[in-house]
């Protein structure tokens, strides 16, 4: 039996995660895909990427989803278009997120090409693209999919077993351990999918899984540090209140999944606490209502202090007196023209597309306002360029002038840091079994070339920079560390 991963999207890039294990035995190929993402970045380029795949999807026999964020799920409803007719694993909650992102996406899709064919038609320019997908085939492609719960094993295909793990990361996000039988051995190979934060408000810590061959690992924050997660309550705290101070508006670009919600979680905290004025907060997402509306359902992925803090008082989390969910197109229209001091949490996350672009032409010329940042920015995204604080920036093809404050906030990010994925795979390497809420056991150097240890890692999602400086990291941690390559086919022996 020979054993390959490969992969056709964040592979040296961050975004449009689409990785591959394939199985060849005599009996024929399988061939499991993990994820299947959208790019991010230059709109040309994107667009291209998302439209033109480097495989065939009708010889995919099963795909595995690791999370709902639309890098993971994005183009989902595109596989049965280009021929896939197997069967979508994921969480419940990742199901029922990716339906939310997806049909989001698509009506966005919609919505953004007939704004820029009004701008084409008044400058008298040509303009006939049509969108990536419908809602129509959002619909097509939620009938594909099969929910598993956490740490329950499953078959996506004969001969392979598999099972899920919390990865701290969103709602349902899961680390997937495959058990590929070959004779009287069992090779174990897991995808990280993205790896979260131990502490992170609302969701529990990573699970600890089992030991694995091979991991292949994301690598997003591989060259930095956060802040702890508690200095980004202060933080966010010390930013509303002195923009409010001085009359201005805080806009937050904000993934309309989990961040949002985190984000409502801490301006609770911080109003309950009289941190922060009492501001009006305005989430200006449909898709982050509904969104909210499933973190209410799945309370089963609630960490402890959420459930002490909120639930065991009988308190929503998510909504009290100044906090405002906007739906219409009217409402969303009526925040550029509010007076006086207010909060704006808008997606999309990486400022692509969404409402954050108008809200965002409103505010950025003007030095009373903040833009706050509370996530990672790919290459090329307009948030990127605000993040690094160009003069200037373009939306919908008009330049603006940024003279607004720009705050960022790292310590929210949901994936980990170089220390925590040290510390991670040193957990892992040292053998631990017990899932959720362990405390460290430090590197653990040396092991993976003992009998049953970590054999290798395989660095995916993640820019050029940060996989340099984790490989260099884990390779001086002992672990054998290798950074996938677009296309580039791995044997696992």
């Amino acid at each position: 039996m020979d054993v390959e991963i490969f992969s056709h999207g964040a592979a040296e890039e961050v975004t449009g995660s689409k990785h591959f294990l394939e199985i060849t035995a005599k009996t024929g190929k399988t061939t499991i895909m993990v994820d299947c993402g959208a790019f991010q970045g230059r709109r040309a380029e994107a667009d291209q990427k998302n439209r033109d795949w480097g495989f065939d999807a009708s010889k995919v026999d099963a795909v595995v989803l690791s999370h709902a964020h639309f890098d993971h799920c994005g183009l989902l409803p595109i596989l049965k278009r280009k021929g896939y007719r197997g069967e979508i694993w994921a969480t419940p909650a990742s199901r029922d997120l990716a339906s939310l992102v997806m049909t989001d996406s698509a009506h966005i899709q919609a919505k953004d090409l007939e704004y820029l064919g009004r701008k084409a038609a008044k400058k008298g320019t040509p303009f006939d693209k049509e969108p990536l997908y419908t809602e129509r085939d959002v619909v097509q492609c939620m009938e594909s999919f099969a929910t598993v719960s956490y740490h329950r094993p499953f078959t996506p295909a004969e001969g392979v077993r598999a099972t899920f793990y919390d990865a701290g990361h969103i709602l349902g996000s899961a680390i997937t351990l495959f058990e590929i039988a070959d004779g009287n051995r069992t090779l174990r190979v897991a995808f990280s999918g993205d790896l979260g934060r131990k502490n992170l408000p609302i969701i529990r810590d990573p699970d600890l899984i089992p030991r694995v061959d091979y991991l292949v690992l994301e690598s997003t924050y591989g060259n930095r540090a956060h802040d702890p997660i508690g200095r980004a309550k202060e933080r966010l705290g010390e930013a509303v209140a002195r923009t409010a101070e001085r009359g201005g508006k805080i806009v937050i670009p904000a993934f309309a999944v989990e961040r949002t919600q985190e984000l409502v979680f801490f301006l609770h905290l911080l109003q309950d606490e009289g941190r922060i004025p009492k501001l009006p907060i305005f989430v200006d997402s449909p898709m982050a209502v509904n969104a909210t509306s499933i973190f209410r359902v799945h309370q089963e992925c609630y960490d402890e202090e959420t459930r002490r803090a909120f639930l065991d008082h009988h308190e929503n989390p998510f909504g009290w007196g100044e906090l405002h969910y906007v739906v219409s197109q009217e409402e969303s229209k009526a925040l550029n023209r509010l007076q006086g001091p207010a909060l704006i949490i808008s997606s999309s996350g990486m400022c692509e597309s969404g409402r954050i672009l108008h809200h965002l032409a409103n505010t950025i010329e003007d030095s009373r306002n903040t833009v706050l940042i509370v996530g990672f920015m790919a290459q090329n995204t307009l948030g990127r360029k605000i993040l690094e604080g160009s003069p200037e920036v373009n939306i919908f093809g008009d330049s603006f002038r940024l003279k607004a404050e720009v705050v960022v906030l790292n310590a929210f990010s949901a994936h980990a840091d170089y220390n925590e994925i040290l510390e991670y795979v040193g957990r892992l390497e040292g053998g631990e079994r017990e899932s959720g809420n362990q405390t460290g056991a430090g590197h653990d150097a040396g092991r993976n070339n003992g009998a049953g240890g970590l054999r290798g890692i395989y660095l995916v999602h993640g820019e050029p920079d940060a996989q340099t400086a984790l490989k260099s990291r884990l390779e001086g941690a002992g672990f054998n560390t290798t950074i996938v390559r677009y296309g580039e086919r791995y044997p696992l022996s």
